[in-house]
């Protein structure tokens, strides 16, 4: 039998210039949007020859995780923080941070993805048609990935 669980899973984010000593924590993961979730990646282009000879060739692509989060929770409020301090605004510079992040599901090796940034999040709250707030969502870019092969 194969327990594929997902329950306690931890994802801890260090960002190099704005929380570079204590990981932030992240455990309050939304019920409406996927709560840890990957793109699916294009590692190889292809395409058919003049003369139908077939061609392949690997591509780089960034590995791009996005954490949808409880609306005012707390892993909310710090991944709120981090992407305020990396968005780039009038007479606003960004933090630049790299970020590092570990997730880690109970009983498994943990996913550790290196030399990253924050890409996109959610500046404010929204609302959904169902009178709740909307989960938020933010989403990060990184170049490198030990662990989570299974």
């Amino acid at each position: 039998m194969s327990n594929i669980s997902a329950t306690g899973l931890v994802v801890n984010i260090i960002a190099s210039n704005s929380f570079p000593i204590a990981p932030l924590v992240i455990t309050d993961f939304a019920d409406d949007s996927d709560p840890f979730d990957f793109e699916n990646l294009v590692i190889a282009e292809d395409s058919m020859g003049l003369n139908g000879d077939y061609l392949v060739w690997s591509s780089a692509t960034p590995l791009r995780p996005t954490l949808n989060v409880i609306p005012g929770s707390p892993s909310d409020i710090v991944l709120g923080t981090l992407f305020e301090l990396n968005r780039v605004g009038e007479n606003k510079e960004s933090a630049q941070d790299v970020i590092t992040i570990t997730a880690q599901y109970p009983g498994e090796l943990p996913i550790l993805l290196s030399g990253g940034a924050i890409t996109a999040g959610a500046p404010a709250s929204s609302a959904a048609s169902s009178g709740r707030k909307k989960s938020k969502s933010y989403s990060f870019g990184f170049g490198n990935k030990i662990g989570g092969v299974g």
